[in-house]
């Protein structure tokens, strides 16, 4: 995990969350054209569109997406699907790196910052917010949008975060 000494926390300017009230946590986050198979992809997508409803994107945005574990649904259907001998669809090779998705809501929100994604082994929310740090201290970016995003037996989540380097937009 990187570690930012010295730097302050981005000020968060607004968030979003899965699930929230009047969502279906069983049936999960509406499907996402060109991703099959997982709630990985959707999850990205809603919680990011969420947040530049409420706050439109500035032009020089990043976007850091976090998760400890990864895809695991996707990983789960290509391991089986190996272990079968069995054919793996084209998409799941496009979805299965975390960078398809962080691309996919860059391109749909005009964003023109860097595509970070990071698998912490711990503590995901902060290094989330340090590489933001890193990249607002740097001047790589005006704001930074960062994903948590993890699959789970007991529910999958997501939370996005806005944030600037100080200033509240």
């Amino acid at each position: 995990m990187i570690s930012t000494p010295g730097l302050p926390d981005p000020v968060v300017v607004t968030a979003s969350h899965w699930p929230q009230p009047g969502d279906d946590a069983v049936a999960g986050p509406p499907q996402l054209p060109g991703f099959v198979g997982s709630s990985f992809s959707p999850l990205v997508a809603v919680v990011a569109d969420r947040c530049f409803a409420r706050t439109a994107p500035m032009e020089r945005t990043a976007l850091v997406l976090v998760s400890r574990t990864g895809d695991l649904a996707s990983a789960t259907h290509v391991r089986e699907a190996v272990a079968d001998s069995k054919r793996i669809g084209p998409l799941y090779f496009f979805q299965s790196v975390p960078n398809a998705v962080a691309g996919h809501v860059a391109a749909r929100w005009g964003l023109r910052g860097p595509v970070v994604c990071v698998s912490p082994s711990i503590d995901a929310h902060r290094a989330g917010l340090d590489e933001a740090a890193l990249l607002l201290a740097d001047g790589e970016a005006d704001q930074v949008l960062v994903v948590l995003v993890e699959q789970a037996t007991t529910g999958d989540t997501a939370v996005a975060l806005l944030v600037s380097g100080g200033e509240q937009l």
